[in-house]
């Protein structure tokens, strides 16, 4: 069973970036990879898929994706002028630092869901190149994986986590909060670093901007593709499981904050769910969940956002590892010195 899910994960962390065909059809390959390790795992039964497919998670966010993409798609047009207008008066690095922040830190207020969705509306109406563009949403899907996980409603894991605790709402803000809430800001330094001045930005006098033209077809398309994602993700999280609680829970928090990277490619909440202990120190938590936030921000599949903005913007999965590994490798380093050296 071992080998057989190293090897899924192997394919999975692989094939994407090397295999065009299933670079431009995520969501089935993984799907199909999530159906593997079930089986390898011997988990695959009626039990699971029902359980599966009667979590409400999945429709709430395929639903809010929908409806969200559907009133984007009416006003998208306002939006852009909207911006425009906003621009006009303010400089377009404080408007990004100003979206990145202020999008990272409510996210644990509106959810993470709403949150991206508003990013990708956001980041595809500026006027920007497209690589700035990538990049930018990248730097803001980070802000947003990490503050979701103030409160119990900003994500599942936070939910998962509070819950299994047995802690207060305020929990995980006091606990990770003097962690977190930097971190936004650095993201929205760097994404207004990323964006520039007026180097990056495209002329809006005559000059067609670079803005993805949203249609209702796309927008159900979206959904569809979206609601495969998350299934793919909680058959992965499933089948990889039983190697979780049979060789890694048991480990020392230095080595699971490394190793959580794999959350990478895997359900956070998962892992989370099988990690957290009511009997583990307050430093073995906060090691455990600041390594799941870091790393779920470094390919699509780590993260809600990661999933809905990438969809939106289509970007690929090159593309996002090119700027989201290095970014999460040395975030992982920043925070790994301030856990275990500095505190």
């Amino acid at each position: 069973m071992f080998v057989g899910l190293i090897i899924v994960l192997l394919l999975v962390l692989t094939l994407p970036f090397f295999v065009k065909p299933i670079e431009r059809n995520l969501e089935p390959f993984l799907f199909v990879m999530g159906l593997a390790a079930t089986i390898i795992s011997g988990v695959l039964n009626k039990e699971l898929i029902y359980l599966i497919m009667t979590k409400p998670l999945m429709y709430m966010i395929t639903a809010a994706v929908l409806i969200f993409g559907l009133l984007f798609a009416h006003f998208q047009n306002d939006i852009y002028k909207w911006i425009q207008k906003l621009l006009e008066h303010i400089p377009i690095h404080l408007f990004v630092f100003m979206v990145v922040v202020v999008l990272g830190l409510i996210s644990s207020v509106i959810t993470a869901i709403i949150a991206a969705l508003i990013l990708a509306e956001v980041m595809n109406a500026l006027p920007i190149k497209r690589e700035v563009k990538v990049n930018t949403t990248i730097v803001g899907c980070f802000a947003i994986g990490l503050g979701a996980a103030l409160t119990p409603i900003g994500e599942p894991l936070s939910t998962i986590v509070v819950s299994k605790l047995d802690e207060q709402f305020f929990y995980l803000l006091k606990l990770l909060g003097i962690f977190i809430i930097p971190g936004v800001i650095a993201m929205g330094l760097l994404g207004s670093f990323t964006v520039g001045r007026k180097k990056n930005q495209v002329r809006t006098d005559g000059e067609a901007v670079d803005l993805e033209d949203e249609t209702i077809s796309g927008v159900l398309l979206r959904a569809g593709k979206i609601f495969l994602f998350i299934m793919a993700l909680e058959l992965l999280g499933s089948g990889f499981k039983p190697m979780i609680d049979a060789y890694i829970i048991h480990l020392d928090a230095r080595i699971l904050y490394w190793i959580n990277m794999i959350s990478a490619v895997l359900d956070n909440a998962t892992l989370a769910a099988a990690e957290i202990s009511p009997a583990m120190s307050g430093l073995q938590i906060e090691a455990i969940l600041m390594g799941l936030l870091i790393s779920g921000g470094m390919l699509i599949p780590g993260n809600i956002p990661n999933i809905i903005s990438a969809g939106k913007l289509k970007i690929s999965s090159s593309e996002w590892a090119k700027l989201g590994i290095p970014l999460g490798l040395f975030l992982m380093a920043i925070y790994f010195v301030i856990l275990f050296v500095i505190l």
